[in-house]
């Protein structure tokens, strides 16, 4: 995906600051542009429109809004950039923690947009992966431990090794065209019914 095919979605209750925003990304190639001026139903603006980025602009966000944003952040799954005229330390760690990709202080200027922009896709697609090899690390553990009381198991009831314990049901995966983990499972939950 080119950086021109982006659908970018603009929140900005401001309409001269949307404008600036606007201007800077279009300067930059981006044509898919759609700006809203309200919070106000934004789930299902985000929804309808699938975005593949999101621009929020907040001249003064109060902690309720803010809030409501980084709920919204952490359920859509999207890079987000951010620019806010002022914020504490709690906002800039809440937005860190919803998982918004580039948060700025003070810092609207059109020029300023599309290095934030690129920025922000970046850091999302960095964070999104790690997240994966996060899940498949956690998936790859769980199995292995079901793959060893399943060993056990069939160690225990077969009076088998190790070695044959593993040699069988690696054996059954490939004729049943199954995961080992699933196998392995399947005499986990059997065991558990018998014994």
């Amino acid at each position: 995906m080119t950086h021109a095919e982006l659908t970018i979605l603009v929140i900005d209750e401001n309409a001269i600051r949307a404008s600036i925003i606007e201007e800077g990304l279009r300067e930059a190639g981006h044509s898919h542009v759609t700006i809203v001026h309200s919070v106000q139903g934004i789930a299902r603006t985000i929804e309808t429109l699938s975005p593949d980025v999101i621009i929020i602009d907040l001249e003064n966000p109060n902690r309720d809004m803010l809030e409501h944003l980084f709920q919204l952040s952490r359920s859509i799954s999207r890079p987000i950039a951010m620019f806010v005229d002022r914020a504490d330390t709690q906002s800039i760690a809440a937005a860190v923690e919803a998982g918004v990709s580039a948060y700025i202080v003070d810092g609207l200027k059109k020029e300023r947009v599309k290095p934030i922009l690129d920025m922000a896709v970046i850091r999302f697609r960095a964070f999104e992966k790690l997240q994966r090899e996060l899940a498949e690390a956690r998936n790859a553990l769980e199995d292995r431990k079901v793959i060893e009381r399943a060993k056990g198991i069939l160690m225990k009831l077969r009076g088998l090794s190790e070695e044959e314990a593993f040699a069988l049901m690696r054996q059954t995966a490939m004729n049943e065209k199954k995961k080992l983990a699933e196998i392995a499972q399947s005499v986990v939950t059997a065991a558990g019914l018998l014994m």
